[in-house]
């Protein structure tokens, strides 16, 4: 079975792929990383019942520059199963305020707080990643590849790809040269431990999975960084619990 090659050229404003060791205060790796990449796969062409994406190479277009954001941000966050049973008509739904203080809600867990982002500017990759359908659906490689390539030359999305976080969208076209132009920045540079991705690649995901955070020694060279494959031993990843 041939595993066709995807490349697409992504270029945006601002990007933050946040280490994950930083719990307050967010500092961007230097670089995309691998979760981020598969994110804006996903959010062109995404069947997960069916098949996953194997991000293999990033080049980096434009040398990495930092900026510091400063933004207002609320301390709760939304809970997914909620939000279902919300829809269901299950539960009343319960809204998160922005403008409250102590002396309305006697804590401090709600409300607004100021924190800094340590972002990048002008970011602009060429990401390769490849198609990986799960065993019963590996006689459809060549429907799922031609599907993608469809949606991905017209500018087809199920949302708007993103950098990180979703306030920095991320601009994408189709690279389908044979020789793909601008070159990559000549740099090499020690990233170190970076995130692979936050979930368990290895089977099809459910919506009750708990986390499963993989890391991966990564190293720049000559603007690329190779990405090994998930189940490669370079990739970290937990011990799984027994069932």
């Amino acid at each position: 079975m041939t595993r066709r090659s995807h490349i697409l050229e992504v270029w945006g404003d601002f990007a933050c792929f946040s280490r994950p060791e930083l719990k307050v205060e967010r500092f961007s790796y230097p670089v995309i990383t691998p979760s981020a990449a598969r994110g804006i796969f996903d959010a062109i062409y995404c069947k997960p019942v069916e098949f996953r994406w194997q991000v293999t190479c990033v080049e980096v277009l434009s040398p990495p520059g930092y900026i510091a954001l400063r933004r207002n941000e609320v301390k709760e966050k939304v809970n997914a199963r909620a939000v279902a049973e919300w829809m269901a008509g299950k539960k009343p739904p319960e809204p998160i305020f922005a403008d409250v203080d102590r002396t309305f809600w006697g804590t401090d867990v709600r409300g607004r707080t100021q924190r800094q982002t340590m972002a990048l500017k002008d970011v602009h990759y060429r990401l390769h990643a490849r198609i990986h359908p799960w065993t019963e659906f590996q006689n459809r490689q060549a429907a799922l590849d031609s599907q993608f390539q469809r949606r991905a030359r017209s500018g087809k999305c199920f949302q708007q790809p993103y950098f990180g976080c979703r306030e920095f969208p991320a601009y994408f076209r189709l690279v389908e040269e044979e020789i793909p132009a601008p070159a990559p920045i000549q740099r090499d540079m020690e990233i170190g431990w970076m995130l692979y991705d936050v979930f368990d690649l290895s089977r099809p995901g459910k919506n009750s999975d708990e986390p499963a955070i993989s890391v991966f020694r990564a190293d720049l060279r000559q603007g690329v960084l190779e990405i090994p494959s998930y189940a490669d031993d370079a990739v970290r990843k937990p011990k799984r619990r027994p069932s």
